[in-house]
């Protein structure tokens, strides 16, 4: 019994194995930290062209208007906004417009944003007549003209002015062709490019003839 009880107590005590981070003293492996998503990328500010241009047109083609049409809405309000007398051009905007069934906001913003040019032009046409009636030229301004329509009754008013709007009406009726020329045909051009950009199922079909 002697001899059992010191054999048991010679034999080594066995101990568990050590993990191969305990046998080398190195610190457990630690998951690498995810990195913070990163903030989406701004959305770069729309310019006012796009905005009040480019936009409301690529609307109204992509609703079936042609670029023809659309043309000629464009360059009919700019020959109606240069009409050469005070409160009429938005009358004659609207009247072209249901006549030839052209879209009345846009040929609208077009006689608002021609507003400082129909004030010049009426200088202009006033001067032209003058000169293709051969007639001697007055003093006229169109801050008089102005001052005139508040100050002086209707009758006072059209014996002043009445010849000055012979005349610039004879000068704006000979330009309307050219104008309407000038603005239909680089609009047109315009508006078949941006035609392009829609989709195939939306595009309006950029070389309809223009519209009778």
């Amino acid at each position: 019994m002697n001899t059992a009880l010191s054999h048991a107590i010679s034999l080594p005590l066995s101990t568990p194995p050590l993990s191969r981070s305990e046998n080398t003293g190195a610190e457990p492996a630690q998951a690498p930290l995810s990195s913070p998503p990163e903030p989406p990328p701004e959305t770069p500010r729309r310019s006012f062209w796009q905005r009040r241009v480019r936009d409301p047109l690529i609307g109204l083609l992509s609703h079936g208007a042609t670029p023809d049409k659309l043309a000629a809405a464009i360059a009919s309000s700019f020959v109606c906004s240069l009409f050469p007398f005070f409160g009429f051009t938005t009358v004659l905007n609207a009247g072209v417009g249901l006549w030839r069934k052209f879209n009345q906001p846009l040929m609208q913003a077009i006689n608002y944003a021609l507003g400082p040019l129909h004030l010049v032009m009426i200088l202009v046409y006033v001067r032209t007549g003058e000169w293709l009636w051969q007639a001697q030229s007055d003093p006229f301004s169109v801050m008089d003209m102005l001052r005139d329509f508040k100050d002086l009754s209707l009758g006072d008013f059209l014996h002043k002015f009445t010849w000055a709007g012979i005349h610039a009406f004879s000068a704006w009726a000979l330009s309307a062709p050219l104008l309407f020329v000038i603005a239909y045909f680089p609009a047109r051009a315009a508006l078949r490019r941006l035609a392009h950009l829609l989709p195939a199922g939306k595009s309006s079909g950029a070389s309809t003839p223009p519209a009778s």
